[in-house]
């Protein structure tokens, strides 16, 4: 290789590489580098420096001020000047968003504690419902059973409802001492946390039971024959075989509790949904607010799917399942 080509190589693979990054990549990463930085303003500067909590980084006066030149300049062209027009409304739109955004960023901050408490406690819960299912004896399975059947078959707004309104939890958690001081949420996100708990745990126990039927009969077999015992066996060989294969599923609960979070805001907890609403409420700007945390809850839902799709892709074993072409790979 010439002199020439060695020393114009490297910059040759460092332009493929920007080129290659695609727009759905950049999008993510914009719009969480915007919510890191929000909470990291709202929850810690604001309070060490001093900091106007929920100022908006850009202003949308700027926004405003180009809208109104470009609607000027639509208005004598008519039909012609329609690309004009979605212009101007696009950056009223962004002025709208600007303003709004640092407390919808407060609303998402609750949708991911909400939803990753929930999946994460939900899991907890359902590996020892599907084990029962599987392995148990005759009556622990009829109660998991019973209990997945129960949570599934009715509407997770009736259960939050009923922990929430017809039960003592609410008084039980307010007395909990540091429940809704500072950072840490009221009662009611406490109350949603546990309905979205167990009606996760019922739909994780049968997407983990289904995988864990899926693992060959003999796996359990071979782990008694080298001596380990029958709870040894289904810890150390059937689990990891069955969460790997339920990953997929995994991911689609997931997702589910992000966009189902939004049933908290029915017991008044302000996630992203319920601070949306309040601020719907408050300006009648019911379409923009509506539209933005459309694009909010996606960038969440893309977020998770691609995060999941990477775990998928270090945990993949050859020859067991496949996995799929995520935009982002």
């Amino acid at each position: 290789m010439s002199t020439a080509e060695s020393t114009t190589s490297p910059l040759r693979d460092r332009v493929e590489t920007v080129f290659s990054v695609r727009p759905l990549t950049v999008g993510l990463a914009l719009f969480w580098i915007w919510v890191l930085a929000r909470w990291t303003t709202d929850f810690v500067l604001a309070g060490v420096f001093g900091l106007d909590r929920g100022a908006p980084f850009v202003p949308a006066a700027p926004f405003l001020t180009t809208a109104d030149t470009v609607a000027s300049l639509a208005t004598p062209l008519g039909a012609a000047g329609a690309p004009l027009v979605w212009l101007a409304d696009t950056l009223r739109f962004t002025a709208d968003a600007t303003a709004y955004l640092p407390a919808l960023a407060h609303g998402i901050w609750t949708t991911v504690l909400l939803t990753v408490f929930s999946v994460c406690l939900g899991f907890m819960l359902a590996l020892p419902l599907s084990v029962v299912r599987v392995y148990g004896g005759r009556w622990a399975r009829w109660f998991a059973l019973s209990y997945t059947e129960l949570i599934r078959g009715t509407p997770l707004l009736a259960q939050l409802f009923v922990l929430y309104f017809a039960t003592s939890l609410t008084q039980v958690l307010r007395g909990v001492p540091g429940v809704g001081v500072g950072f840490i949420p009221a009662q009611a996100f406490w109350v949603a946390v546990i309905s979205f708990t167990l009606n996760s745990a019922a739909y994780q126990s049968e997407y983990l039971r289904a995988s864990l039927e899926s693992v060959d009969g003999g796996q359990l077999t071979a782990a008694r024959a080298i001596g380990l015992s029958k709870l040894e066996g289904i810890r150390y060989v059937v689990v990891p075989q069955g969460l790997r294969l339920a990953l997929p599923s995994w991911t689609n609960e997931l997702v589910y509790l992000i966009k189902y979070s939004s049933l908290a805001s029915f017991i008044t907890v302000q996630e992203l949904y319920g601070r949306t609403s309040t601020l719907a409420n408050e300006t009648y700007q019911y379409t923009e607010l509506f539209v933005l945390v459309a694009i909010l809850y996606l960038a969440l839902v893309v977020s998770a799917s691609a995060l999941m799709d990477r775990v998928e892709s270090h945990t993949a074993t050859a020859g067991v399942g496949h996995t799929r072409q995520w935009p982002l790979s």
